[in-house]
């Protein structure tokens, strides 16, 4: 059971071409820092519809330790040193979300201790990132709809849901990094083995009556926008992996 209450997503615009640049960097030189200081790097990944994108998540144990390990992360030599160069490869890095776990899933129960990563040989996975735009003060009952109805038949027609979360409404301590606020979202990680099992999963899910005349309609009816969807694929030391 992941113990942290507080996780950001994270979404980088990028120059062209600099996504390679930015993913040697972060691996060789901000993960174990940023854990060091009781941050979790969850997962980090390739946008497979924008090759000038990177996302990636951490958690935090909650607000407080949150604020006091950005300061330290972010006043450290490790990022005196290395940070300008992760800078100059992006356009912006303000697409940011607050999120917190929502009930029925445990965030990220299929990753693997930090420790236990070099024994995977080969990381693969193709991650569906959704995010649901909602009225202000809905994400609650959607997420229990959600959890009731539409993550069981999810997981029946062979998805790997790693994680559910909404909204989190405290006030950013750490203003240096600005995040979305003022936003509802609903958010889930739909984990598959690779674009065939993809495939498959959305032929099950499509030949399901209650979720094409009862459950999807319902979803997104609810939604101020259409969901939005980002195609993953997970890098080298994304613990978030198939």
């Amino acid at each position: 059971m992941n113990p942290h209450s507080i996780f950001e997503l994270r979404r980088y615009r990028l120059l062209p071409e600099g996504r390679e640049s930015l993913i040697d960097l972060f691996d060789r030189q901000f993960v174990e820092p940023q854990e060091a200081l009781g941050m979790r790097v969850e997962g980090e990944f390739r946008d497979l519809d924008d090759p000038d994108s990177f996302v990636w998540v951490r958690s935090f144990k909650d607000m407080e330790t949150r604020t006091e390990a950005l300061a330290s992360f972010y006043s450290s030599p490790t990022w005196k040193e290395h940070g300008p160069a992760a800078n100059a490869t992006m356009l912006n890095s303000d697409n940011v979300l607050l999120l917190k776990p929502a009930v029925g899933v445990h965030p990220f129960a299929h990753n693997l201790p930090r420790d236990k990563e070099v024994s995977r040989s080969n990381v693969q996975g193709l991650i569906r990132l959704n995010i649901c735009s909602l009225a202000p003060g809905t994400e609650e009952d959607f997420a229990r709809f959600f959890r009731d109805d539409a993550l069981p038949a999810m997981q029946d027609a062979g998805a790997r849901i790693d994680a559910l979360f909404v909204t989190e409404r405290s006030k950013n301590d750490f203003p240096r990094l600005p995040v979305r606020e003022g936003e509802t979202v609903f958010v889930w990680f739909e984990c598959h083995e690779d674009q065939d099992r993809a495939t498959d999963y959305e032929r099950r899910l499509r030949r399901s009556l209650i979720w094409g005349r009862e459950i999807y309609p319902r979803m997104d009816s609810q939604c101020w926008r259409r969901i939005e969807v980002s195609h993953l694929t997970p890098t080298s030391r994304s613990l978030c992996a198939w």
